[in-house]
């Protein structure tokens, strides 16, 4: 089988007013024709910048990429744009930007085929075809915003592959969904660029793209790490750079309690790597706090809270009669599929909503008592949120950022670096948000709720777009910080590795 991509020594730099930054470092990957290949890595390791390249929408600084026997890095613009509407489909992570809500999910799939000059007829049977296949017919008349996260992203996928592209990419498909969705989506994706014979490269954080990958391929540091074969005796080997150079996959490290430094021996044939013995060393995760120990008082609870959006035969309930109480000193895992009310949940604990019946009480105020100003103070002196979307401003560097919100707090900035460093920002701190990756940015989204040590944390999916070394990170992290400060956090979330480091678990739907 003929190589359909063909990467050698790739470099990207990005020049920045605080310096160059380098996404990919040397990178070398080869992907066979039809192959289905997984990119996994952590936030910031490059594989966004991989993909970009080649879908045509980067350049290399340095090295070759070749798809298909074309080097990308010698196309001109405009065969560059040709490239990437006749042999490209392209799946990005935000997919509510690619599907226009005044057309139909019929119109937005057979939308690629129309620019390419397909007729009417055309576009409807392709469009109908594809709908059948992901399980969608029924819906080919409803618009984006009556869909579900997940069905909304099968139709995108659908739509990045109506015009028969030979290269199918995907940038974190499933990155905004529950698991439940985030499996129909996958499925979805190796059952179409299977039938329709594409090559395809799907860069995630997610360990479940792996299952319908043909190999998976790790990076880190902007170069290949690790490889695995999917198959019956398949082996993940880790690659080994010139000298010598290993890169251990970071979950096991902060599992195996390794941090700045490890030991080695030989043992027969084999290489035993393990924390060296030190007495300063300090174990990333607390010892568990006995529940008699830590839950001291209650800093927010729901009293039978109903929350209704609409009204008449369109009103829908996002939540119905909870109760429930979020104590000092412990994580708490609010989980659920997408639609049961999670983060309806976090805006009526910060104020952002108020319930149609029911009292949200917070520090011993009943939230709805509060006018909008009370409310927002309530946010500035006690509670700290950790959105979806970041809401950095671009322009600042991460350090900037912290500094901002800790000075309209009235807060001293001592904690902004800190914290950065905490969430495992060092190297990005005087960075400018806009130059960080994705799961970077979320990062520093969490730096800034930590900062000014709120009495209650609400983080609403903090992990969704991080690998899991540093989903783990972020658990601890959070843990930490309810032992020590006796801070209540409230994570919605559906990623296990969260839910199995909380000390409660609350579930929806």
């Amino acid at each position: 089988m003929s190589a359909a991509i063909d990467v050698r020594d790739l470099f990207r730099v990005h020049q920045t007013p605080e310096g160059d930054a380098a996404a990919l470092q040397g990178l070398s990957l080869a992907v066979r024709e039809h192959e289905v290949v997984t990119v996994l890595g952590p936030s910031g390791s490059g594989k966004s910048t991989f993909l970009r390249i080649l879908a045509g929408l980067d350049r290399p600084s340095a090295g070759t990429v070749r798809v298909f026997g074309v080097e990308l890095g010698k196309l001109p613009a405009a065969e560059v744009a040709r490239y990437r509407t006749r042999t490209v489909g392209y799946a990005d992570q935000h997919y509510a930007r690619a599907l226009s809500p005044e057309l139909t999910v019929r119109e937005l799939v057979g939308l690629e085929l129309g620019l390419a000059g397909a007729t009417q007829p055309e576009r409807v049977r392709r469009a109908d075809e594809l709908l059948e296949r992901i399980g969608l017919a029924g819906k080919r008349d409803a618009h984006p915003p009556d869909l579900s996260g997940g069905e909304q992203q099968r139709v995108a996928v659908a739509a990045s592959l109506a015009h028969r592209p030979r290269l199918f990419l995907a940038d974190e498909p499933t990155g905004e969904l529950d698991a439940e969705s985030a499996a129909l989506v996958y499925e979805t994706i190796g059952e179409l660029v299977r039938t329709e014979r594409c090559t395809a490269v799907i860069v995630s954080h997610d360990p479940e793209s792996a299952t319908i990958a043909d190999r998976i391929v790790r990076i880190r540091d902007g170069r290949v790490s690790e490889e695995i074969a999917r198959g019956a005796g398949a082996e993940e080997s880790i690659v080994v750079g010139r000298g010598g150079w290993l890169r251990l996959p970071e979950e096991l490290l902060r599992r195996s309690g390794i941090r700045t430094h490890a030991a080695a021996r030989l043992q027969g044939r084999e290489i035993v790597v393990s924390a060296p013995a030190r007495e300063d060393e300090v174990p990333e995760n607390p010892a568990p706090v006995a529940a008699a120990q830590r839950a001291t008082r209650v800093i927010a609870e729901t009293r039978s809270v109903g929350k209704v959006y609409g009204s008449g035969a369109g009103a829908r309930a996002a939540i119905d009669g909870l109760d429930a109480r979020f104590r000092s000193a412990a994580m708490t895992a609010v989980t659920g599929p997408s639609g049961s009310g999670k983060t309806t949940l976090l805006h009526l604990l910060a104020g952002l909503e108020l319930p149609t019946s029911g009292e949200v009480v917070v520090l011993g105020t009943d939230v709805a008592s509060l006018d909008r100003a009370a409310r927002a103070r309530l946010r500035r002196d006690h509670v700290g949120y950790v959105g979806q979307q970041p809401g950095l401003v671009p322009s600042l560097s991460a350090l900037e950022n912290i500094e901002l919100a800790l000075a309209l707090r009235n807060h001293p900035p001592d904690a902004a670096r800190e914290t950065l460093v905490a969430v495992g920002l060092e190297d990005r701190i005087e960075q400018r948000v806009a130059r960080l990756s994705t799961g970077e940015r979320g990062r520093v989204a969490v730096a800034r709720a930590l900062a000014a040590r709120p009495e209650l944390l609400l983080a609403d999916e903090p992990t969704s777009r991080l690998d899991q070394a540093n989903a783990l990170a972020i658990g601890a992290l959070f843990v930490r910080l309810a032992r020590e400060l006796g801070t209540a956090v409230v994570c919605a979330t559906h990623d296990p590795l969260l839910i199995e480091q909380a000390d409660d678990v609350l579930r929806l739907g």
